[in-house]
């Protein structure tokens, strides 16, 4: 569900399929279980979680000088937005989001889109029919064929 949408914004950083929270809660709940971490320092985890999420799906423009610097510290949302590109080798790349080393360090990191930002397509291709954009067949997608025509 979160890469269907094809407009990039700060609701991106929250679509996710209903099993994907279910199964993400649950292993937050085994790793809390396990680490017995205080329970503010949980809460400050899932603030900059959320937070960095929604920053990095944000439909907002950062000059390309600041961009850069920040691209040193944290996940901008221009370099975020490769992730979601319909072009497969850019869609595979930049999977962080909060903390951009990971994939300079894995070989991950694509600067820019190929078309640029103004002209970069996101989503995915069979989920360009609007037809497949509807719930019903959103919450079916993980357990039906890729192709569905």
């Amino acid at each position: 569900m979160h890469h269907t949408v094809l407009d990039f914004d700060v609701t991106t950083g929250l679509r996710f399929h209903p099993v994907e929270i279910i199964l993400s809660m649950l292993l937050k709940l085994a790793t809390v279980t396990i680490l017995g971490p205080p329970p503010l320092a949980v809460i400050i985890f899932e603030v900059l979680l959320n937070s960095t999420s929604m920053f990095n799906h944000g439909n907002i423009y950062i000059s390309g000088k600041i961009d850069r610097i920040l691209r040193c510290l944290i996940v901008t949302p221009d370099m975020h937005r490769c992730h979601h590109s319909l072009i497969l080798e850019e869609r595979n790349s930049n999977f962080g989001f909060n903390l951009p080393w990971w994939d300079r360090l894995l070989g991950t990191y694509c600067d820019q889109p190929q078309n640029g930002h103004e002209q970069m397509q996101i989503g995915i291709e069979t989920f360009r029919n609007s037809k497949y954009l509807h719930l019903q067949w959103l919450l079916i997608q993980p357990f039906v064929s890729k192709e569905y025509n």
